[in-house]
């Protein structure tokens, strides 16, 4: 045996209990990520990211659908294919003059990936369910750079692993899971870069900068966290070095080489972010008025119940209901449990460490929350937009249970045990409930589809008809071709343009209006006929007509 293979072996043989159980829960999770990829319905958005890889403009499609005739459902599943005589260009294009708040990294992934293994369900979710493994290894370079501990770094990749939250996003064909690679892979090379110093290791760090630029916007949080911590740890450095605070302090700290280092890698990095610079500059109305539902006021109980659903998402996901108390309620203990950790992080680990994992929750969250508070909005709201507060977290609760289960006997030890198994027991039970679900609170705008594909279907022997239209803030489209996945195929769809001609439907005794517009429901009754409610929360009508 080679001594590489025998090193391995011993290192195998000398794993604690916890380490092994980490490795179980690892294994588990990655199960998670790559079972049931198709069960859940394809939901708005990623219906967009299969579009806009393919190479279409929603405005080229909607000019082709909504023309007052009839489709038959899995026609609109041609605008999931690549485009007949399309190039990446068209890819890029199509963001740059729709969707220019969206970089195009995943979306040209995504094009070649659908050239290779086609554009079903399935095929679109296994492109981030793979990418979402690779943030396994990250999470445990990371941690061993903070702490060290070979227990708590796999502890915190088990609960990165297992986090119902991650498991999600990572079945989920958009780019959060790479977000989430990008995040761990540069924060573990901006430690290696402070802690080695070497122009390679900032290369490094900056090339991910660009990625993770390249790959979601709100990458800058963790940007601007990353900056918060170098400036931090300078000014740490020379008040050590100092004994006592004084503008000496402050100016021996700004001209810390590490500061330099990290502005010259961050430079590069926008040096080659900067043609989609150029593209939000030249389209920034158009990116404002896509983001526009974010500035929505929501008021400070709604964003403190979003806020706790958000951070425990990464430990439990039971969902009774958002005004159920009992959601919230089996949700407490989980952020009791985030204070006491944050709290041990920062009592019991130098300040390398607490200051890194203090900078990467709370600076992305605050730069989101305190505009909703002051100015109103729900940015800090949405759960996929504090991706980058996430691994702090896991981080913090993997260092406190990792040492207290370890660390002590008896009674005590007993009861961070059962925490511990708590936690797993939790992530697993979430985890398991949501593979089995058609549904989940993260398909948003298309949450009921999957009650609108069962109602609908039920009259499949009728040879029903849907009836819709662009709607009125133009978002149907995404949602007709998710449901299109689901419905019988002899299940027509009558698209109807502005203004509506609704004579082709006159004698169609069987007819759905899914999500109509204004002006529909007013030609609808314009022809006499009556809207009878089969789903208020889905939004569906029926019509009934005297024929």
């Amino acid at each position: 045996m080679s001594m590489t293979m025998k090193s391995r072996v011993d290192r195998w043989s000398r794993l604690n209990w916890l380490e092994w159980l980490a490795v179980v829960m690892i294994v588990l999770g990655v199960g998670f990520r790559l079972i049931a990829l198709d069960h859940k319905i394809f939901w708005h958005d990623e219906v967009y990211t299969s579009m806009r890889a393919a190479g279409f403009t929603r405005q080229e499609i909607d000019n082709e659908l909504f023309q007052n005739h009839f489709l038959a459902a899995p026609e609109l599943q041609f605008f999931q294919q690549i485009k007949p005589g399309s190039t990446t260009a068209d890819t890029v294009h199509s963001l740059m003059v729709e969707d220019p708040q969206h970089p195009p990294l995943y979306f040209v992934m995504a094009r070649y990936w659908m050239q290779q293994f086609g554009s079903s369900i399935a095929a679109s979710r296994l492109l981030p369910a793979l990418m979402s493994l690779l943030s396994l290894p990250l999470m445990y370079g990371l941690a061993m750079e903070l702490f060290a501990s070979s227990s708590t770094a796999l502890l915190a990749t088990a609960f990165l692993a297992l986090s119902p939250f991650d498991i999600l996003f990572a079945q989920t064909a958009r780019q959060y899971s790479l977000l989430t690679v990008v995040i761990l892979g540069s924060s573990w090379l901006l430690l290696r870069a402070m802690r080695q110093s070497t122009g390679r290791c900032w290369a490094g760090y900056g090339l991910s900068v660009a990625l993770g630029l390249y790959t979601h916007p709100f990458f800058a949080l963790t940007l601007l966290a990353h900056a918060g911590y170098v400036i931090g740890m300078s000014a740490v450095s020379a008040r050590a070095a100092a004994l006592s605070w004084s503008w000496q302090v402050v100016t021996k700290g700004v001209k810390d080489r590490r500061i330099w280092e990290f502005g010259l890698s961050v430079l590069a990095a926008l040096l080659v972010y900067s043609p989609w610079i150029w593209v939000l500059l030249h389209q920034h109305q158009r990116a404002n008025a896509t983001t526009d539902w974010t500035r929505a006021e929501v008021g400070l109980p709604y964003l403190l119940k979003l806020w706790t659903l958000s951070f425990t998402s990464l430990f439990i996901d039971l969902d009774f209901g958002f005004d159920n108390p009992l959601t919230f309620l089996v949700r407490l203990p989980f952020v009791i449990l985030i204070l006491l950790a944050l709290y041990r992080v920062y009592r019991h680990t130098p300040a390398r460490t607490w200051l890194f994992i203090f900078t990467t929750i709370f600076v992305p969250f605050l730069l989101l929350a305190i505009p909703d508070l002051i100015l109103g909005g729900k940015r800090s709201a949405v759960s996929r937009y504090l991706i980058s507060c996430f691994p702090g977290i896991q981080l913090a609760v993997a260092y406190l249970l990792s040492h207290k289960v370890l660390a002590n006997k008896g009674s005590a030890n007993k009861l961070w045990r059962a925490v511990l198994a708590v936690c797993l027991v939790s992530s697993v039970l979430s985890a398991s409930i949501s593979a089995a679900s058609e549904s989940w609170w993260n398909k948003d705008l298309s949450y009921s589809n999957a009650e609108i594909i069962h109602l609908v279907n039920a009259t499949a022997d009728q040879n029903p008809v849907m009836l819709s239209d662009m709607g009125d803030d133009y978002t149907n489209m995404g949602d007709l071709v998710s449901l299109s996945y689901g419905l019988q195929p002899n299940v027509r769809l009558f698209l109807a343009s502005a203004p509506p001609d609704l004579t082709p439907l006159a004698q169609e005794p069987n007819v759905f209006v899914f999500r109509a517009s204004q002006s529909l429901e007013a030609a609808i009754k314009q022809q006499g006929w009556q809207l009878t409610p089969v789903s208020d929360r889905a939004r569906l009508w029926r019509i009934s007509q005297d024929l």
